[in-house]
């Protein structure tokens, strides 16, 4: 009988046909791209050399800022997706305009409103979080949030909102004794998908925040000075960055909705 593969080692050998091919590629097809001695696409051992040039401090000083500022723009644009959304609730009419609202804020560009957002909030002091870079990041999870928290406080069992509504109860009653509990894996999921989202709002919202010191600043230094190994790393150590933040969400989702994994009694 065949064995199947723990889900693991599927990961595992796919992340090391990944790394391989960029290494062969590195050397083979892209060993002539850039421009001088630099490589456009550096192999995996120069990117873990310039890790070492640079020093744990220069990553942590960068990612720091930049953390700081995702972190406050989740917690902002999540809040207030899930008040909209709890107001939906409360007052059904208003469901057409959120909607409208998130809709709108998912398709607006981030390059386009950057500039705008700057120029209304204007730069930061030295060693601030950039406001610019906190909205886009609220920005960004605002869409994934309202619509996860919407979906899933519609889907509420009736015959305990019936049972609710008989007793006397208000819809705030509905709300906080049957949707919220109905609608916490739908809610939990959206906000995990809203971690890199976050992060990546954080880090374009530098790119026009006039912000010293961060990931955007530190990637254009890297890009500027034609130093591609630093930004490969940057590059990497943020997605790194990102995953390790979504798997902590993911980890809370199972021990906070635990009925939710699927799995018989």
């Amino acid at each position: 009988m065949s064995r199947r593969l723990p889900p693991w080692s599927i990961g595992a050998f796919g992340a090391v046909g990944l790394l391989a091919a960029w290494w062969i590629s590195s050397v083979t097809i892209f060993a002539n791209v850039g421009s001088g001695d630099t490589k456009a696409i550096p192999s995996p051992l120069q990117v873990v050399q310039g890790y070492g040039d640079v020093g744990w401090d220069f990553y942590q000083r960068n990612f720091s800022v930049t953390v700081n500022e995702a972190a406050q723009g989740y917690l902002r644009g999540n809040g207030i997706a899930l008040l909209f959304a709890a107001i939906v609730l409360l007052v059904p009419r208003l469901e057409g305009v959120v909607t409208q609202l998130a809709v709108i804020s998912y398709c607006i560009p981030i390059v386009a409103i950057g500039p705008l957002v700057l120029l209304i909030l204007g730069p930061p002091p030295t060693g601030e979080p950039s406001g610019t870079a906190v909205f886009l990041a609220a920005l960004s999870v605002f869409f994934t949030t309202v619509v996860g928290a919407l979906l899933g406080l519609k889907s509420a069992d009736k015959a305990s909102l019936d049972v609710v509504n008989v007793y006397g109860g208000s819809r705030m009653t509905q709300l906080r004794k049957v949707r919220v509990i109905a609608a916490l894996p739908s809610i939990l999921t959206a906000l995990q998908i809203a971690v890199p989202a976050a992060f990546l709002g954080a880090v374009l919202g530098e790119f026009f925040g006039k912000v010293e010191v961060g990931i955007g600043p530190a990637m254009i230094a890297a890009q500027q000075s034609l130093n591609s190994p630093r930004v490969w790393g940057i590059a990497l150590a943020s997605g790194a960055v990102a995953l390790v933040a979504y798997l902590l969400v993911g980890i809370l989702t199972r021990l906070s909705a635990p009925w939710a994994k699927g799995t018989a009694t």
